[in-house]
């Protein structure tokens, strides 16, 4: 948010009255706790199993491992 924006909403939030000040921050306190505990969910394997695409970088997994093995073979025989 923009601190021009925010400090509109301060201005306004001036002129709340208490209990309605007091509505305001248990709402945000509600949304607070929502927001926090969706980021705390960590996505189960059974719910996106299957999403990624095969191959998902386009290469058969062998052929990446045979791939990168062999750049590490080239690394390490120059070194």
């Amino acid at each position: 948010m923009a601190a021009r924006e925010l400090n509109e909403l301060k201005r306004k939030l001036e002129k709340l009255s208490h209990s309605e000040k007091l509505q305001l921050m248990a709402y945000l306190e509600e949304q607070c706790r929502v927001e926090a505990k969706k980021a705390s969910q960590r996505p189960r394997w059974r719910e996106i199993r299957g999403m990624a695409p095969y191959p998902l970088t386009r290469e058969d997994a062998q052929d990446w491992v045979s791939r990168t093995r062999a750049e590490s073979d080239a690394d390490r025989s120059l070194n």
